[in-house]
């Protein structure tokens, strides 16, 4: 398969108290059309700081992204968000969020029509169309992502980066929102990066899962294949055995391999939030 997204040595580096904090070195990933690749790591190991450089807000200090074969130089509409907190204006409707997103992509291109039937037809996809008019005060934790999520889709992004969409929601909630976009990415073939500190969602969801190293000077430790057909059925790959190797692979790479180490440099607690804020993830 020919390269949509490729990440090329990309490697950052944060200005502290204390000099240049390097929170990634030459991270390098390719990623398909319609690949949907999950990175795991553990606190710290610079996930996000990866989604951000791909989204365009943070530029790296070496290295780059290329997008269909052009440089990534800050954010664009083909490059939609999703992050753990919703992001919803509360003072709009779920209807009025989305479509925000659609007038800054699609102003001038659609027609008022279009534009009305094009934010349903994304609050359809996330079943949402029977809460358009609601707030997101009026409405569950559950329901405001389904919304982040339709408008993310309704700026017809060609890479969805999602930064632990779920982490926020009860079990019941994930496993049904889950479920929702695994239908969805097989509809519309968008590529998908997708943060999670949870194994399970890694394995059902990927085709591929990105394991980083520890931070600081976080990289690529190793990529694993996830080879199961879909559509998937989480009960019926609870027992299958190919699910169970792939969950036991990533397991030990993050609790034998890279097992998380307290740094034995002592730095101050200022300049130590510093250096978390650079490499969260």
């Amino acid at each position: 398969m020919s390269t949509h997204l490729d990440i090329s040595k990309v490697s950052i580096e944060f200005p502290t108290a204390h000099g240049p904090f390097k929170a990634l070195d030459g991270v390098s990933l390719k990623i398909a059309k319609g690949e949907f690749v999950s990175l795991i790591g553990h606190s710290g190991c610079g996930k996000s700081t990866v989604l951000n450089i791909v989204a365009g807000l943070y530029d790296a200090t070496e290295g780059g992204v290329l997008l269909d074969g052009k440089e990534v130089r800050g954010p664009g509409p083909e490059r939609a968000v999703v992050f753990q907190n919703h992001s919803l204006l509360p003072w709009l409707t779920a209807y009025e969020n989305v479509e925000l997103a659609v007038k800054r992509v699609f102003k001038g291109k659609k027609s008022k029509k279009e534009m009305h039937e094009w934010i349903l037809h994304n609050l359809e996809l996330v079943h949402m169309t029977h809460a358009a008019d609601k707030r997101p005060n009026e409405i569950s934790g559950g329901m405001k992502q389904r919304v982040g999520i339709a408008r993310a889709l309704a700026m017809e992004p060609s890479v969805l980066l999602m930064d632990e969409p779920f982490g926020a929601l009860d079990a019941l909630t994930r496993a049904h929102l889950q479920d929702s976009l695994m239908d969805i990415q097989k509809d519309l073939n968008n590529t998908v990066i997708m943060i999670t500190h949870d194994v399970d969602e890694a394995v059902l969801l990927s085709d591929r899962i990105i394991m980083m190293t520890n931070g600081p000077a976080a990289t690529v430790g190793e990529i694993l294949k996830v080879d199961l057909e879909r559509p998937r059925d989480r009960l019926a790959l609870a027992n299958d055995p190919k699910y169970v190797n792939y969950r036991a692979q990533v397991l030990t790479f993050l609790y034998e391999k890279q097992r998380k180490v307290e740094p034995i440099v002592s730095v101050s607690k200022a300049s130590k939030k510093t250096c978390q804020q650079a490499a969260s993830a």
